[in-house]
Parts: C-alpha cells; structure tokens; sequence
C-alpha cells in the first residue's frame, strides 16, 4: 500500500506541471488579453498599454511564463485581474460552495444509483430492469445545460417550488442560524439535483452489470443452494462485489468535488470553482484560469490516489498483489 502511495505522489509534480504550462499555453494563445476586454468609454489606447504594463502582459510569453512559475514554487499565484485580490483567496472562497454543491450531488448520484440498480438488478431483464435502462440512457444523454434549464423552468418558475439562481435569499443574513441553513438547503436542492441525476444514470448502470454478473458467481450459487433468499442474496452477497465501481467512482469525482460544474454553476449563479472560472475565462483572466486549474490537476492525482486506495480496501486481493 506504501509503495503505491509514493508511485503516484512521484508522478504528481510532472503531471501537474505538464498540465498547467499546456493551460498556460492555450490561455495565452488566444488573441487579445485583459485589457482588451475592458469596455469603458473614457478607456484610451494609452489607458490601455499602461494596464498591460501593470500586469506585465506586454513581456514575452517565455519570460511571464517563468516569473509565474517561479511565484508558483513559493505558494503565490498571483493577483486575480478581475476580482482585484490574491488568487489563493478567490479559490479559498469559492472552494466551499463547490464542494457543497458537489458532495450534495454525489450523495444524490450515489444514492439514485445504487437503489435504480438494486431494483434492476432483483430481475434482470424484466420490465424494471428494461424501463429504467432506457430512461438511463436517455438521461445520461442530455446536455447539462439543457437539464438546468428545464429544472429552472419547472420547478421554479411554473411550480415556484425552489429558488432559480444564487445561494442564499436576499437578506439571508438577517435570518437565525436554523433559518439561514433551511434558506441554504431550498437553494442547494435544485442544482445538487441537475447535477446527481445525469451522474445516477451513468452510476446505476455500472452497478446493475456489476450486481448480474456477480450473480452467476460460485459464492452466490451456493448461497441459493442454501435456499437463502434473493434479497439477502442480493444485500448481502452481491452488493459488496459490486461496490468496487462505487469505490472508483468516488476517487474519481474528486476532481469534479474541487473543480465543481461550469456550467450548472453558470446557470444558477452558484458562488463557486465553476463559475468563478467562468468568469474569468470570459475576462481573461489569466491567473485565476491558471489557479483553477492547477488546484484541479492537483484533485485528478489525488483522486486517482484515492480511487486506488478505496479499490484495495475493498477488494483485498489488491492489496496482496500490490
């Protein structure tokens, strides 16, 4: 188990670095910069040129590129152009929204997935099994874009059952702290949801496979010849087979956690790593873009470090091979 740990730990810092200067490069590719997005009527050419001589837009891509590398290996990854701060202190405050969002989510998609499987999985190929593998697939297939925007659009403006966009109500914070956490949760249901649901079908389907193929298993033959009965057979033989998908799947969202949903984000105005790439995408915002992404290539090793360690603990086999 040691020897895996420090195999992956050593392939974190050229990955990660691999990762980030390709990001660096694209960002930079793109024509235009910060300056060029400012709109405002009093801006001049000169206003302009002296903006790009603050932030050192106008040095060579090379020399910005070792100057940012070296603020990297000493913990500073700059000043956000957009939000006029440190980056570390834009990251810090919208990392919690997103793991908020995001483990709500994955407790959604976990949860959807695993009873859709275990309802399928008790008949393969019956009635059950056949309708929620067509809804699945169908649900997994739509664009998240377009699930945000029916949930808006029913649930919250022709049912009014939950707020359509932010955080929190306006004047949340004059409410008590019972209050300002059922505020909370009336706006973290909807978005959780669009993101859970398409995340559960994909998840449901590798766990009904999971579950029939572990039900041809000597172990579980045996347990029928028992004369043991299909639900225990099910909850009790079967489902811990299954859960090795579960166990890489949830080391695998690690990165999803961190770097959350642009796009859902976007659509409900959620305070978080999604949207506030987004927007400074939008602006060229070239450090926090950086940032972002270097926060998420840190969460692609560390989760793939997590997915290996839950797979081992669940399957012992693992741990003697390894």
């Amino acid at each position: 188990m040691m020897r895996l740990v420090l195999r992956r730990l050593i392939t974190l810092v050229p990955l990660v670095w691999l990762v980030v200067t390709a990001t660096f490069v694209v960002v930079h590719a793109a024509p235009g910069s910060y300056a060029d997005t400012l709109d405002h009527p009093r801006l001049t050419n000169e206003g302009r040129e002296l903006i790009r001589d603050r932030y050192g837009l106008d040095q060579p891509l090379h020399q910005q590129y070792v100057q940012w590398l070296r603020a990297v290996a000493t913990g500073d990854l700059g000043t956000s152009y957009l939000f006029k701060e440190p980056v570390t202190r834009v990251i810090t405050r919208a990392l919690p929204p997103t793991l908020l969002l995001t483990g709500t989510a994955l407790l959604f998609d976990l949860m959807l997935g695993l009873g859709i499987a275990m309802a399928a999985a008790r008949r393969p190929y019956g009635w059950v099994d056949r309708v929620t593998t067509v809804l699945g697939l169908g649900v997994y297939g739509l664009p998240s874009f377009w699930v945000a925007g029916m949930a808006i659009l029913v649930f919250a403006v022709w049912l009014g059952w939950f707020p359509p966009s932010h955080m929190h109500s306006v004047g949340a914070d004059q409410l008590s702290g019972v209050a300002r956490l059922a505020d909370l949760l009336h706006h973290l249901v909807l978005p959780a949801l669009c993101l859970g649901v398409v995340g559960a079908a994909a998840t449901a389907r590798y766990l009904r496979a999971t579950l029939i193929e572990t039900g041809t298993s000597r172990f579980v033959l045996a347990a029928r010849a028992r004369g043991l009965s299909e639900r225990r057979i099910l909850w009790v033989h079967s489902l811990r087979p299954a859960l090795l998908p579960v166990a890489t799947l949830i080391g695998l969202s690690v990165p999803f956690l961190v770097s959350g949903s642009v796009v859902v984000e976007s659509i409900f105005s959620w305070p978080g790593m999604g949207r506030v790439l987004w927007l400074s995408a939008q602006a060229r915002d070239v450090p926090v873009v950086l940032g972002v992404t270097l926060v998420g290539a840190l969460a692609v090793v560390l989760g793939s470090l997590l997915a290996d360690l839950l797979y081992a603990v669940v399957d012992p086999r693992v741990r003697e091979q390894r």
